[in-house]
């Protein structure tokens, strides 16, 4: 990958006939897709005032992306009164090379890594890596894929297209590669799995001086990260390290404490189906013996300001990231992830990637022609993207 972009990569059309001749992945992805969807189904149906939350969601990210410089700007002052420090990256390659430079600063040649689908956009494990600087992930899925030299395919399970035994299979023939090795009588069962995965994983949190982060919210009043995830991995990404690095797009922003309480609870639900995530990571700046020492921010543009500029396309910067609309997808669940050639698949993939990376490519010009239209993506989206629309308008703007 380089740049985000999946090198090599077919068009959408040859991409997904292949995948839907792999009938294990089909099976795969069809087991994963509807299990996560009846349970968010549950889960959205115990909120009796859903609809206003999502109504609630879509107008504060719209009104924070029409007054976007003057977030930014508040979000850096905070941040920087916090004992922080923000930079500002055009593209891929910026950002790459702040982040390169901070790690070697350090002197360090080893980070680890919260879950971040914005370092997957701009290919920052490769440049690391072209550095000399090893960067290890920490999510078991995403642990999964770097494993077994593999791309996510989802935006909340990268490794959903794997079965168990899959999985079993790479942690024994792989991780030894990595660091600690799988036990030599390791099982398909799930628990087994986890628990090579925190033995192997344990060491690398404590050995580990530097770490990388994205985040799900920025909070411009008073400089807050915001991260929410599910293992404990990120807690300890973002609290043992001595320097700690955010890479964050710069739509993640949204003005106030009080605008976080609509979307913890409807991030949760859309995406684990869950009333409350199991860990919620939230940091302001650097705080004396607590945490780590130093922080940057690296606040990434790469084609959301251009975006922004498109009165229709600019909704799918609304987006929180909870991969509904990919679980609902007749699309994406006969597909997979791999075949939208993008760090961003299914339906929110097939209208973002191409206003990010412009429609030059095969790959980015077929992403509009990816869907049926059926409307199930925008009937679960909880800030209310209405991406059957975008997808016409992209698919006008193409011919």
């Amino acid at each position: 990958m380089s740049g985000g972009t999946f090198v090599g990569m077919p068009a959408f059309p040859q991409a997904a006939k292949a995948a839907v001749a792999d009938t294990q992945l089909r099976a795969n992805l069809r087991h994963a897709t509807h299990t996560i969807r009846a349970k968010r189904a549950t889960a959205v149906a115990e909120l009796a005032d859903w609809n206003d939350l999502r109504e609630a969601g879509k107008q504060i990210k719209d009104h924070t992306l029409a007054h976007l410089d003057h977030y930014l700007l508040q979000l850096e002052a905070a941040v920087t009164a916090a004992g922080g420090t923000v930079h500002w990256a055009l593209d891929a390659d910026d950002a790459n090379h702040i982040v390169t430079q901070l790690v070697k600063a350090t002197g360090e040649n080893e980070v680890v890594k919260v879950k971040s689908m914005t370092t997957q956009e701009i290919g920052l494990n490769h440049a690391l890596e072209t550095a000399g600087i090893h960067a290890y992930e920490t999510d078991l899925a995403e642990l999964i894929v770097q494993l077994d030299n593999d791309q996510p395919s989802h935006i909340l399970v990268p490794a959903i297209h794997k079965n168990r035994d899959q999985i079993r299979d790479i942690f024994t023939t792989q991780m030894h590669h990595w660091g600690r090795p799988a036990p030599t009588d390791l099982t398909d069962n799930p628990t087994d799995l986890a628990e090579a995965a925190r033995l192997h994983l344990r060491e690398k949190f404590l050995r580990t001086k530097v770490a990388i982060s994205g985040a799900n919210f920025m909070i411009a009043e008073t400089g807050t990260m915001v991260v929410l995830e599910s293992e404990g991995n990120g807690r300890m990404c973002l609290t043992l390290p001595d320097t700690l690095i955010s890479v964050v797009g710069i739509e993640k922003i949204i003005p106030t404490w009080r605008d976080l309480e609509v979307f913890l609870q409807t991030l949760p639900r859309s995406s684990t189906a869950e009333r409350m995530n199991p860990y919620t990571t939230l940091w302001t700046g650097t705080t004396t013996n607590d945490g780590p020492h130093t922080f940057h921010l690296v606040l990434l543009d790469n084609g959301r300001t251009d975006t922004l500029t498109d009165p229709t396309g600019r909704q799918a910067l609304r987006c929180i990231r909870c991969s509904a609309c990919l679980n609902v997808c007749p699309v994406y669940e006969r597909t997979g992830g791999h075949a939208y050639g993008s760090t961003y698949p299914g339906p929110i993939g097939a209208i973002l990637t191409p206003q990010l990376r412009g429609t030059t490519t095969d790959i980015d010009t077929s992403l509009p022609y990816a869907s049926t239209l059926c409307g199930a993506c925008y009937d679960v989206c909880p800030v209310a993207i209405n991406i059957p629309d975008v997808l016409i308008h992209l698919r006008e703007r193409i011919t």
